[in-house]
């Protein structure tokens, strides 16, 4: 995976990467496809209105449905929903965490019951990295665990420690396992330790020794002030290498991304714009509006001035909250085509912005903007 930096402002980078699916620019965020489809909008859509150049699905809820027979005789994921972009699937570690009330840790790997009919599994490092060759996505990630917040320090140093056997059970089953539809994966560990800057420096230094192509920083927007996300990140990025993307994993809202890029992040993924568009609320390039306000009943102006997508200049904000207010799945579908639309526009200003020198600047600017409620 080629990793090419144009330019740099500050800790923030100007990058792109290759894949077999195609090239990535950076900074970028990764709309969130969890079971091979980005909800309620089609492929179709994410490249032509979005332009997303790379997508992410989950390899918990893929393993347990459609399942990987179905996947691996459809050809791979890329086949299977019908996406010849690149791909990038999670292990599973973030699903460990967040159903913690059915699922039991130890050296080994993680027994766990299915949310869907309880029905109960086993994940370990190396199972983990077949069931991702199976799958098939560009970018692949290590099997981890991710602590809660808050943590206590002992616990997250014993978690950290195990982390980090996991990532030399995935690496050597890698090495004994073969692509299997013909093209390349990149596999990238993840760096843990909650929010503690010795274990963070501890864990980022074990990933960077293992000279992977690419590393991610996990275990973060898991509860913790954005301040101490920040600070993580600043330690690990310090650490990790330079000529490498970094992938800080599900981040976050619009201002947690630009803060990230300005530390040196690459790469990001959220489910907050699709969730939060089913929910009423758009992110703009002026402010947050929840469109269900009363207030928006008669404005007729865009969705947003900018223009960011097709819906934006089809649509008004007064047509968008008559479709919630009657409960149109319309509704859903145009405000999370916006969202989506939103925020892979500012990280593409970022980009711009980076390339330009004058970065840090309008980071400011929108930071601030960023902040309003409409």
């Amino acid at each position: 995976m080629d990793f090419t930096i144009q330019s740099k402002c500050g800790k923030a980078r100007a990058a792109t990467f290759v894949t077999d699916h195609g090239e990535v620019q950076t900074p970028i965020f990764m709309p969130v496809g969890t079971l091979g489809t980005v909800k309620g909008v089609h492929q179709h859509e994410l490249k032509e209105d979005t332009n997303a150049d790379i997508i992410l699905g989950n390899t918990y809820h893929l393993y347990l449905r459609p399942g990987t027979d179905i996947i691996e005789k459809a050809g791979g994921l890329h086949k299977f929903i019908g996406w010849d972009r690149a791909m990038l699937t999670d292990s599973g570690g973030y699903q460990v965490y967040s159903l913690a009330a059915n699922r039991k840790i130890k050296e080994e790997g993680v027994h766990f019951k299915s949310h869907i009919d309880g029905s109960k599994h086993f994940f370990t490092p190396e199972n983990v990295m077949e069931i991702q060759r199976t799958i098939g996505a560009d970018i692949i990630m290590a099997f981890d665990e991710c602590t809660p917040y808050p943590c206590e320090y002992n616990y997250a140093a014993r978690s950290m420690h195990m982390t980090h056997r996991w990532l030399d059970r995935c690496i050597e089953a890698l090495d004994k396992l073969p692509y299997k539809y013909g093209y390349s994966q990149a596999f990238f560990p993840i760096v843990q330790g909650s929010v503690y800057p010795k274990l963070r420096e501890k864990s980022a230094e074990y990933i960077a020794s293992v000279g992977a192509v690419g590393n991610a920083i996990g275990g973060l927007s898991v509860g913790e002030p954005a301040e101490d996300m920040y600070a993580m990140t600043d330690v690990v990025c310090q650490i990790l290498p330079e000529d490498k993307p970094r992938y800080l994993m599900g981040v976050g809202t619009p201002i947690n991304l630009l803060e990230n890029i300005a530390l040196g992040i690459d790469m990001f993924d959220c489910v907050m714009p699709t969730r939060n568009a089913r929910n009423g609320m758009l992110f703009t390039s002026e402010g947050t509006i929840n469109i269900k306000n009363k207030k928006w009943e008669d404005d007729f102006s865009p969705i947003d001035s900018e223009g960011l997508s097709y819906v934006d200049t089809t649509y008004s904000k007064a047509y968008l909250r008559h479709l919630f207010a009657s409960n149109e799945f319309l509704g859903k579908q145009i405000a999370t085509l916006h969202n989506l639309s939103f925020y892979l526009w500012l990280v593409r200003e970022a980009r711009a912005h980076i390339i330009a020198g004058d970065f840090y600047d309008w980071k400011e600017v929108m930071v601030e903007k960023m902040g309003k409620r409409l």
